[in-house]
C-alpha cells in the first residue's frame, strides 16, 4: 500500500528507521510545537481542519521568519466520499501601486529590471488570516476561539528552537533596517540565542482580537487601520481598502493521474501546474528506470522538471489578467510532445517554454480517524517576508509581490496593481483508482518545492518506500526556476552528495554543471501522510533536515 512500511530495501542510508504510525489521527509539520498543538486538536474530538488551523496559527507564531500572518496559505481539504477543494488564499499586489513606481524604487540592474525585493513596497495583500477563516466555515467543527488559544499563549513566550534562533541571526541586518522588526526580533539590539524566550505581546493582542471577532477583524476594522496607516507613513501602499477588498477562493484543485493515481494540485496562481507537467512528462519513462534513482533517472528527472519551469514562466498569468493555458500545460498530449524535447544522454543549458498554435515557508499535512486529509501550506515568502513588523500589531508582513512579479515588458507575470503574482507555494493530495485520498504531501522551499514533491512521489509510487524513506531519499535541484531574482542563470544541478561519486561523475559527463551539498544539506522540509483505505493505518513521514516529526496516535 502506498507510503506504507514494507520489506523493500532502501537504497541509502536514513536517519530515522520507519514512518510515525497511528490509527485515531496523524500530523506531520516543520517544527515541534505546531506537531503538539494540532495533535492535541484531533485527541480532543477536532477533525483534520480543526487541527490544520489551529497547527497554522501556530506556526505563525513560532515560525515567524517563514509564516507570520502576513503571508499566504494554499491547502487541500479530501475526505473520502466527497470531492477535493483546494483553499486559494493569496492577496493582490495593492491597487494603488504602479509598474513605474516599481520601476524606480526596484533594482535596475537586470533586464527590465526587479521589483523591491525587501521594504514596505514588496507586500502583498495577506491571504492567510482569512484563509483560516474559509477553512473552518467550511470544514471545520470547534470555533476559531478555542483553536487559536495556543497560537496566543506561544505569542507571549515560546523557547526558540536552533533553527529559529539561527534566522533571525542571519536576518538581523534586514530586520535592523525596522524599528518595530528590530523591537520584536532583536530584544536589546541583539539576536535571541536557541533555548531563550521569544515574547511577541502585540502580535498576542492582534492574535486575541481575531479570537474574539472572527477572522474579519485582521482586514476591516482596528487591525486592518493599524496595518494600514503604519504602511502610509512607512512608503508602503498596502492600504485599507486592498484588505478590506481581499477574498479566499474554494475551488477544485487541478489533477492529472500518474500511473493509475490521481495527483491533485493546488491551481493558479500556485505552481501547482508544474508538478502536474513534470509527473506527465516522467509517466513517459519506465517506472522501474526511475526507482533506480541512478544517474539515467536523475538527469531524465532535471530535462524534465527544466521544461516544466520554462512553460510556467512563458504562460502562467494570474487568470485575471490573461490566458494561463492551464489546461494545455497539463495535459498528456502536451508532455508527450515536450517529452520528445529531451536528450537521454545530454543536458540541455537552454530550454524555451513550448510553442502553442495559437521561495521562505512552512508546510505541514494532517489526517483525522475519519479519512479526512488536509494539505497545507503557509508562507510570508523570504525569511521574515518584506522585513516589516506592522508597528504595534506584531504582524510580519510578507514580500510576495516583491519576489514574485517580474518588471520585464511583455512578461505574463508582470507587475500589475491588483494582480496575483505567480506562487513558488504549492500542495498535493494522492486519490487511489477509486477515487479515495490515500496520501497528502508537500514542502517549503521556494522553486525547489515541486521539484522535491516530484522526487518523494517518484519514491512512493515508482520505488515503493514509505512515507519516511521517501522524504528522506537524497536530493537534487535544478537551479535556477522562476523566482525573477534568481533569472537569468546557467543552470545548475544542485544534489546531496548521498548519491555517491559515481552518479555525480555520470551526470557530469552528461553536462550538468554540478553543485554538491553535503549529505543532508539539499534543503527543504519535506512531510507526508499516508492512509491504507482498508484499514484505515496512518503513516506519517517527515523530513530530518529539519526540526520538525511525524506523531499519530
Amino acid at each position: 500500500m502506498l507510503g506504507q512500511p514494507n520489506a523493500r530495501p532502501v537504497p541509502f542510508s536514513r536517519r530515522r528507521m520507519s514512518p510515525a504510525l497511528g490509527q485515531g489521527g496523524m500530523v506531520a509539520a516543520a517544527h515541534p510545537l505546531t506537531v503538539a498543538v494540532a495533535l492535541d486538536v484531533l485527541k480532543r474530538g477536532g477533525n483534520a481542519v480543526d487541527a490544520a488551523v489551529a497547527g497554522g496559527l501556530t506556526a505563525s507564531v513560532v515560525m515567524p521568519e517563514m509564516c507570520g500572518l502576513g503571508g499566504d496559505l494554499f491547502a487541500i481539504v479530501h475526505a473520502p466520499g466527497h470531492e477535493p477543494t483546494a483553499i486559494l488564499g493569496s492577496g493582490a499586489s495593492p491597487r494603488s501601486a504602479t509598474l513605474d513606481q516599481m520601476r524606480r524604487h526596484g533594482d535596475p540592474s537586470s533586464t527590465g529590471g526587479r521589483m523591491p525585493f525587501r521594504g514596505p513596497l514588496s507586500v502583498a495583500t495577506p491571504g492567510m488570516v482569512h484563509a483560516f477563516g474559509a477553512l473552518l466555515e467550511r470544514f471545520g467543527s470547534r470555533p476559531l476561539a478555542e483553536l487559536i488559544e495556543p497560537a496566543i499563549a506561544y505569542a507571549e513566550g515560546f523557547p526558540l528552537t536552533p533553527l529559529g534562533a539561527h534566522f533571525i541571526a542571519t536576518s538581523a541586518e534586514l530586520l535592523r533596517q525596522y524599528p518595530a522588526s528590530a523591537a520584536v526580533f532583536l530584544p536589546g539590539g541583539e539576536a535571541p540565542k536557541a533555548g531563550q524566550i521569544l515574547r511577541q505581546p502585540d502580535l498576542a493582542r492582534t492574535l486575541s482580537m481575531i479570537a474574539a471577532q472572527g477572522t474579519g477583524a485582521f482586514y476591516c476594522g482596528d487591525i486592518a487601520e493599524a496595518i494600514a496607516a503604519f504602511m502610509a507613513a512607512n512608503g508602503g501602499e498596502l492600504s485599507a481598502n486592498d484588505l478590506a477588498a481581499h477574498e479566499t477562493v474554494l475551488a477544485a484543485p487541478i489533477a492529472t493521474t500518474y500511473r493509475d493515481h490521481t495527483v491533485f494540485q493546488t491551481g493558479l496562481p500556485t505552481q501547482g501546474m508544474i508538478l502536474l507537467e513534470a509527473l506527465n512528462l516522467a509517466e513517459q519513462i519506465d517506472g522501474q528506470a526511475l526507482a533506480k534513482g541512478d544517474a539515467s533517472a536523475i538527469h531524465l528527472l532535471a530535462e524534465a522538471i527544466k521544461i516544466a519551469y520554462a512553460d510556467r514562466l512563458g504562460y502562467a498569468v494570474d487568470p485575471a489578467f490573461g490566458d494561463p493555458r492551464l489546461q494545455t500545460l497539463i495535459s498528456k498530449a502536451w508532455a508527450a510532445r515536450r517529452f520528445a524535447a529531451i536528450d537521454p544522454e545530454r543536458a540541455a543549458t537552454t530550454v524555451p517554454a513550448g510553442e502553442m498554435a495559437d521561495g521562505d515557508t512552512t508546510y505541514f499535512c494532517v489526517a483525522d480517524g475519519q479519512g479526512m486529509m488536509v494539505s497545507l501550506i503557509q508562507s510570508v515568502s523570504s525569511n521574515f517576508g518584506s522585513g516589516v513588523v506592522a508597528g504595534d500589531t506584531g504582524v510580519v508582513l510578507n514580500n510576495r509581490a516583491g519576489r514574485g512579479f517580474s518588471l520585464e515588458a511583455g512578461h505574463p507575470n508582470i507587475f500589475a496593481p491588483g494582480k496575483k503574482t505567480l506562487h513558488t507555494l504549492n500542495c498535493y493530495s494522492v486519490a487511489d483508482a477509486s477515487g479515495t485520498p490515500i496520501l497528502v504531501g508537500g514542502t517549503p522551499g521556494g522553486d525547489g518545492q515541486p521539484q522535491w514533491n516530484l522526487q518523494t512521489l517518484i519514491a512512493l509510487i515508482d520505488g515503493g518506500l514509505d512515507v519516511q524513506a521517501a522524504v528522506e531519499a537524497p536530493r537534487w535541484t535544478v537551479w535556477p526556476g522562476t523566482d525573477p531574482s534568481t533569472l537569468p542563470n546557467p543552470y545548475e544541478l544542485q544534489i546531496e552528495s548521498r548519491v555517491g561519486d559515481a552518479v555525480l561523475a555520470e551526470l557530469e559527463a552528461r553536462g550538468h554543471s554540478l553543485r554538491r551539498f553535503g549529505a543532508w544539506g539539499g534543503g527543504g522540509a519535506a512531510q507526508a501522510i499516508a492512509r491504507d483505505p482498508l484499514t484505515g493505518v496512518l503513516a506519517g513521514g517527515s523530513d530530518p533536515r529539519a526540526e520538525g516529526l511525524a506523531l499519530g496516535f
